[in-house]
């Protein structure tokens, strides 16, 4: 009973990890990009064909090649498991969204207004 508590205990473990096993931009295939939370096909193919185009130089070639991946986006699929050139995503390399940059320079604006 012991032993097979023990062994399921292991084989759960065991399976967690290949649920997060990195997966790297520049070598991936269409399957396995597909295995990362958040890639769909369309990201996926939209991926290698950039890719083809040259492979990716790190986190900021990824996102101004890769339409809609910025920021938040860009993290989630990091802690995901993606990765560029072995490189999971730091949270200083995320490039803003442009309407959250857009959003807080009109919250600045507006609270420079109110103090005059």
């Amino acid at each position: 009973m012991i032993k097979k508590l023990v062994l399921a205990v292991a084989a759960l473990l065991a399976s967690t990890g290949f649920a997060f096993a990195q997966v790297d931009v520049n070598k991936a295939d269409a399957v396995a990009l597909d295995g990362v939370k958040g890639v769909g096909p369309s990201m996926s193919k939209m991926i290698l064909e950039e890719r083809a185009k040259g492979e990716f130089r790190d986190w900021g070639d990824f996102q101004d090649r890769i339409k809609g991946m910025k920021g938040k986006k860009a993290m989630k699929l990091s802690e995901a498991g993606l990765v560029v050139n072995g490189k999971p995503m730091e949270a200083g390399m995320a490039k803003p969204d442009k309407t959250a940059a857009k959003k807080e320079a009109k919250d600045k604006a507006v609270e420079k207004k109110a103090a005059m």
